[in-house]
Protein backbone atom coordinates (compact mmCIF):
# COMPACT_ATOMS: atom_id res chain seq x y z
CA UNK A 1 0.00 0.00 0.00
CA UNK A 2 1.64 3.39 -1.35
CA UNK A 3 -1.34 5.36 -2.39
CA UNK A 4 -2.44 8.38 -0.83
CA UNK A 5 -6.09 8.50 -0.50
CA UNK A 6 -6.71 6.44 -3.40
CA UNK A 7 -5.02 8.28 -5.71
CA UNK A 8 -1.64 7.28 -7.91
CA UNK A 9 0.60 9.19 -5.96
CA UNK A 10 2.88 8.45 -2.96
CA UNK A 11 1.65 8.65 0.06
CA UNK A 12 5.43 9.72 1.56
CA UNK A 13 6.61 11.84 -0.96
CA UNK A 14 3.79 12.87 -3.27
CA UNK A 15 5.37 11.32 -6.22
CA UNK A 16 3.75 9.48 -9.30
CA UNK A 17 3.49 5.69 -8.95
CA UNK A 18 4.98 3.45 -11.53
CA UNK A 19 2.75 0.39 -12.31
CA UNK A 20 4.77 -2.88 -12.33
CA UNK A 21 3.10 -6.10 -14.48
CA UNK A 22 4.18 -8.77 -11.51
CA UNK A 23 3.98 -7.79 -8.07
CA UNK A 24 7.16 -7.47 -6.63
CA UNK A 25 8.48 -7.84 -2.89
CA UNK A 26 9.47 -4.28 -1.25
CA UNK A 27 10.41 -2.86 1.56
CA UNK A 28 8.27 -0.75 4.11
CA UNK A 29 10.08 2.88 4.93
CA UNK A 30 8.84 2.64 8.07
CA UNK A 31 8.99 -0.55 9.63
CA UNK A 32 11.08 -2.65 7.05
CA UNK A 33 8.99 -5.93 6.77
CA UNK A 34 8.59 -6.62 2.91
CA UNK A 35 5.28 -6.89 1.27
CA UNK A 36 3.66 -7.35 -2.25
CA UNK A 37 3.13 -4.31 -4.13
CA UNK A 38 1.92 -3.70 -8.00
CA UNK A 39 2.74 -0.08 -7.84
CA UNK A 40 6.13 1.35 -6.90
CA UNK A 41 7.19 5.13 -5.81
CA UNK A 42 10.10 5.85 -8.03
CA UNK A 43 12.32 7.39 -5.00
CA UNK A 44 11.64 3.66 -3.38
CA UNK A 45 8.69 4.43 -0.95
CA UNK A 46 6.33 1.62 0.21
CA UNK A 47 4.07 1.51 2.70
CA UNK A 48 2.91 -1.94 3.76
CA UNK A 49 -1.14 -2.47 5.32
CA UNK A 50 0.20 -2.45 9.15
CA UNK A 51 1.86 0.98 8.50
CA UNK A 52 -0.90 2.21 6.37
CA UNK A 53 -3.33 1.42 8.95
CA UNK A 54 -1.42 2.29 12.20
CA UNK A 55 -1.91 5.23 14.52
CA UNK A 56 0.80 7.88 14.81
CA UNK A 57 2.11 6.54 18.22
CA UNK A 58 2.81 3.09 16.34
CA UNK A 59 4.39 4.67 13.30
CA UNK A 60 6.59 6.65 15.31
CA UNK A 61 8.27 3.72 17.51
CA UNK A 62 8.50 1.24 14.53
CA UNK A 63 10.71 4.06 12.75
CA UNK A 64 12.63 5.04 15.38
CA UNK A 65 13.47 1.39 15.96
CA UNK A 66 14.06 0.06 13.01
CA UNK A 67 16.34 3.03 11.57
CA UNK A 68 19.84 2.47 9.85
CA UNK A 69 20.79 6.11 9.07
CA UNK A 70 22.09 8.88 11.64
CA UNK A 71 20.36 11.68 9.83
CA UNK A 72 17.85 12.54 12.64
CA UNK A 73 16.05 15.43 10.16
CA UNK A 74 15.29 12.32 7.40
CA UNK A 75 14.18 10.01 9.97
CA UNK A 76 11.90 13.15 11.09
CA UNK A 77 10.29 14.18 7.93
CA UNK A 78 9.75 9.94 7.57
CA UNK A 79 7.53 10.47 10.17
CA UNK A 80 6.06 13.73 9.41
CA UNK A 81 5.53 12.28 6.05
CA UNK A 82 3.17 9.78 7.43
CA UNK A 83 -0.42 10.26 6.20
CA UNK A 84 -1.94 9.17 9.45
CA UNK A 85 -0.29 12.12 11.49
CA UNK A 86 -2.16 15.05 12.20
CA UNK A 87 -0.56 18.39 11.09
CA UNK A 88 -0.28 19.60 14.69
CA UNK A 89 -0.31 17.85 17.54
CA UNK A 90 2.04 16.69 20.54
CA UNK A 91 2.96 13.40 18.64
CA UNK A 92 5.74 15.57 17.26
CA UNK A 93 7.32 16.33 20.52
CA UNK A 94 8.14 11.99 20.27
CA UNK A 95 8.89 12.62 16.98
CA UNK A 96 12.07 14.48 17.64
CA UNK A 97 12.82 12.15 20.83
CA UNK A 98 12.92 9.29 18.24
CA UNK A 99 14.71 10.40 15.44
CA UNK A 100 17.10 12.09 17.75
CA UNK A 101 17.73 8.83 19.89
CA UNK A 102 17.67 6.79 16.78
CA UNK A 103 20.07 8.90 14.93
CA UNK A 104 22.79 8.96 18.28
CA UNK A 105 22.30 4.66 18.25
CA UNK A 106 23.49 4.55 14.76
CA UNK A 107 26.14 6.72 15.31
CA UNK A 108 29.56 5.62 15.90
CA UNK A 109 28.87 6.76 19.55
CA UNK A 110 26.28 5.32 20.30
CA UNK A 111 27.36 1.77 20.03
CA UNK A 112 27.19 0.04 23.69
CA UNK A 113 25.47 3.33 24.70
CA UNK A 114 22.50 3.60 23.14
CA UNK A 115 19.85 1.08 22.12
CA UNK A 116 16.17 0.04 21.51
CA UNK A 117 15.85 0.65 25.45
CA UNK A 118 16.95 3.69 25.23
CA UNK A 119 14.79 5.04 22.37
CA UNK A 120 11.41 3.96 24.45
CA UNK A 121 12.29 5.53 27.21
CA UNK A 122 13.24 9.08 25.39
CA UNK A 123 9.50 8.37 24.16
CA UNK A 124 8.12 7.67 27.76
CA UNK A 125 9.64 10.52 28.88
CA UNK A 126 8.69 12.98 25.96
CA UNK A 127 5.25 11.19 26.42
CA UNK A 128 4.70 11.96 30.17
CA UNK A 129 5.97 15.91 29.41
CA UNK A 130 3.67 16.83 26.91
CA UNK A 131 -0.18 17.36 26.91
CA UNK A 132 -2.36 18.48 23.86
CA UNK A 133 -2.59 22.30 23.55
CA UNK A 134 0.18 22.28 26.33
CA UNK A 135 2.61 25.08 24.35
CA UNK A 136 -0.50 27.10 25.06
CA UNK A 137 -1.17 26.23 28.61
CA UNK A 138 2.24 26.42 29.53
CA UNK A 139 3.83 28.32 27.30
CA UNK A 140 6.17 25.63 26.94
CA UNK A 141 6.33 23.25 23.39
CA UNK A 142 6.38 19.39 24.23
CA UNK A 143 9.64 19.51 21.84
CA UNK A 144 11.58 20.81 24.56
CA UNK A 145 11.26 18.91 27.07
CA UNK A 146 11.36 16.10 24.68
CA UNK A 147 14.57 16.76 23.82
CA UNK A 148 16.21 17.66 27.30
CA UNK A 149 15.04 13.73 27.63
CA UNK A 150 17.50 12.66 25.17
CA UNK A 151 20.27 14.77 26.27
CA UNK A 152 19.41 13.42 30.08
CA UNK A 153 19.23 9.86 28.53
CA UNK A 154 22.75 9.99 26.55
CA UNK A 155 24.30 12.22 29.77
CA UNK A 156 23.22 9.56 32.01
CA UNK A 157 21.28 12.64 34.12
CA UNK A 158 20.06 11.23 37.98
CA UNK A 159 18.71 13.41 41.20
CA UNK A 160 21.84 15.68 42.33
CA UNK A 161 23.95 15.23 39.17
CA UNK A 162 26.01 18.29 38.67
CA UNK A 163 27.60 19.19 35.31
CA UNK A 164 25.45 17.14 32.95
CA UNK A 165 21.85 18.36 34.77
CA UNK A 166 23.30 21.85 33.85
CA UNK A 167 24.15 20.75 29.96
CA UNK A 168 20.66 19.33 30.03
CA UNK A 169 19.18 22.52 30.81
CA UNK A 170 21.07 24.66 29.07
CA UNK A 171 19.98 22.56 25.70
CA UNK A 172 16.40 22.81 26.43
CA UNK A 173 17.36 26.42 26.70
CA UNK A 174 18.41 26.53 23.57
CA UNK A 175 16.28 24.96 21.85
CA UNK A 176 13.08 26.77 23.68
CA UNK A 177 14.92 30.05 22.47
CA UNK A 178 15.07 28.74 18.82
CA UNK A 179 11.23 27.70 18.48
CA UNK A 180 10.32 31.19 20.53
CA UNK A 181 11.94 32.78 17.29
CA UNK A 182 9.59 30.75 14.97
CA UNK A 183 5.92 31.49 16.46
CA UNK A 184 3.40 33.37 14.33
CA UNK A 185 1.23 30.49 14.79
CA UNK A 186 3.09 28.18 15.92
CA UNK A 187 4.06 25.12 13.78
CA UNK A 188 5.08 21.60 15.31
CA UNK A 189 6.79 20.53 11.80
CA UNK A 190 8.57 23.35 11.59
CA UNK A 191 9.46 23.17 15.20
CA UNK A 192 10.24 19.41 15.24
CA UNK A 193 13.45 20.85 12.24
CA UNK A 194 14.73 23.62 14.28
CA UNK A 195 15.03 21.62 17.25
CA UNK A 196 16.63 18.48 15.81
CA UNK A 197 19.16 20.71 13.86
CA UNK A 198 19.66 22.92 17.02
CA UNK A 199 20.23 19.26 19.01
CA UNK A 200 22.96 18.07 16.33
CA UNK A 201 24.89 22.14 16.61
CA UNK A 202 24.25 20.83 20.07
CA UNK A 203 25.97 17.83 20.35
CA UNK A 204 28.78 19.22 17.89
CA UNK A 205 29.63 21.83 20.36
CA UNK A 206 29.76 20.26 23.35
CA UNK A 207 30.60 16.45 23.02
CA UNK A 208 32.63 16.56 18.99
CA UNK A 209 29.32 14.05 17.96
CA UNK A 210 29.14 14.60 14.16
CA UNK A 211 25.40 13.60 13.22
CA UNK A 212 25.12 13.81 9.10
CA UNK A 213 22.19 16.25 8.04
CA UNK A 214 22.39 14.91 4.94
CA UNK A 215 19.59 17.81 3.43
CA UNK A 216 20.59 20.94 4.42
CA UNK A 217 17.68 22.82 2.79
CA UNK A 218 14.43 21.06 3.70
CA UNK A 219 11.37 22.00 2.06
CA UNK A 220 7.62 21.20 3.95
CA UNK A 221 5.04 20.06 2.01
CA UNK A 222 2.69 20.55 3.99
CA UNK A 223 2.09 24.24 4.47
CA UNK A 224 -1.43 24.19 2.80
CA UNK A 225 -3.05 21.78 5.94
CA UNK A 226 -1.42 24.31 8.67
CA UNK A 227 -5.68 25.22 10.37
CA UNK A 228 -4.29 28.13 11.68
CA UNK A 229 -2.67 29.55 8.80
CA UNK A 230 1.29 28.83 7.16
CA UNK A 231 3.65 31.41 8.15
CA UNK A 232 4.84 31.13 4.42
CA UNK A 233 7.84 32.69 3.64
CA UNK A 234 8.55 34.24 7.43
CA UNK A 235 9.41 30.32 7.50
CA UNK A 236 12.63 29.05 6.36
CA UNK A 237 10.97 25.80 5.27
CA UNK A 238 8.38 26.95 2.79
CA UNK A 239 8.82 26.24 -0.57
CA UNK A 240 8.92 29.62 -1.98
CA UNK A 241 6.95 29.87 -5.31
CA UNK A 242 9.02 30.34 -8.62
CA UNK A 243 8.70 34.05 -9.76
CA UNK A 244 9.41 34.66 -13.31
CA UNK A 245 11.40 37.43 -13.55
CA UNK A 246 10.77 38.21 -17.19
CA UNK A 247 7.34 38.27 -16.53
CA UNK A 248 6.87 42.52 -16.45
CA UNK A 249 9.87 43.16 -18.57
CA UNK A 250 9.60 43.62 -22.76
CA UNK A 251 12.45 41.63 -23.21
CA UNK A 252 11.88 37.91 -24.26
CA UNK A 253 14.71 35.27 -23.41
CA UNK A 254 16.30 33.98 -26.96
CA UNK A 255 15.34 36.67 -28.86
CA UNK A 256 18.49 39.62 -30.25
CA UNK A 257 17.84 42.65 -31.00
CA UNK A 258 18.31 43.98 -34.40
CA UNK A 259 18.02 47.57 -34.28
Amino acid sequence: MTMKNGSADCAICGAKLEYLDNAEAIPCTYCGTSGASRSRCPAGHFMCDACNDGDAMTIIEAVSLSASTGDPISLAELMMNHPNLPMLGCEHALIAAGALMAALKNSPYGKGKIGDQEIRESLERAGKQVVDGSCALTGVCGISPAIGACFSIFLGVHRGSDREQRITMEAVSRVSQTLAGMTGPSCCKAYVRASLMEAVTIFGERFGIALPVGNNRITCRHSEKHPHGCREVECPYFEKPAKDIFAEMKFVPGTVCTT
